[in-house]
């Protein structure tokens, strides 16, 4: 069985970097405090480490 993260939009997004906003809404993040839930995967782990600053995340079982 896979792991799956939960993400967490900690930070609004006025005023950063149009790339770290693009990475976000990627993510499905929309406002602050919005949870979502992704597999763990490469792809998900290189988006979070990207913006990990405006995010917390929790790995799932």
């Amino acid at each position: 069985m896979a792991k799956r993260l939960e993400i967490t939009l900690r930070r609004g997004l006025a005023g950063k970097n149009r790339r770290h906003i693009a990475t976000v809404k990627a993510l499905g993040l929309r406002r602050p405090r919005q949870v979502v839930m992704h597999e763990d995967s490469p792809m998900i782990r290189g988006m979070v480490r990207k913006v990990g600053h405006l995010l917390s995340v929790r790995e799932l079982d």
